[in-house]
């Protein structure tokens, strides 16, 4: 598995439709490039947000970061949206899992 942490701030001046209606089509068509896995965002109390993106590996990653459409979103996010980002790729994570079992 291959993780990318984006982390970022937005302008306080975005136009939060448009960078909204952009992000879902961004994530619609993640979701259809060969290694994708998940992706989920999370924004904390002081506005910084951190987007988790699991890849199967870090070619599948870098050729999502190399389709045309995605490389003009970010290109448009580093003119209009973002106020600083930084992108972590992480190969071969050290995973720990805790499931919580059901009496049986």
């Amino acid at each position: 598995m291959y993780l990318v942490v984006f982390r970022n701030r937005k302008r306080a001046d975005i136009d939060y439709a448009a960078y909204d209606a952009e992000a879902a089509v961004m994530e619609q068509m993640a979701r259809q490039q060969p290694g994708y896995i998940s992706f989920k965002s999370y924004t904390s109390d002081d506005g910084e947000v951190v987007a988790l993106s699991e890849w199967d590996d870090e070619a599948s990653a870098r050729g999502w970061g190399k389709v045309a459409e995605h490389r003009a979103v970010q290109s448009r996010g580093r003119e209009l949206y973002y106020d600083s980002y930084t992108l972590f790729g992480c190969g071969n994570p050290r995973i720990h899992r805790f499931e919580t079992r059901e009496p049986k």
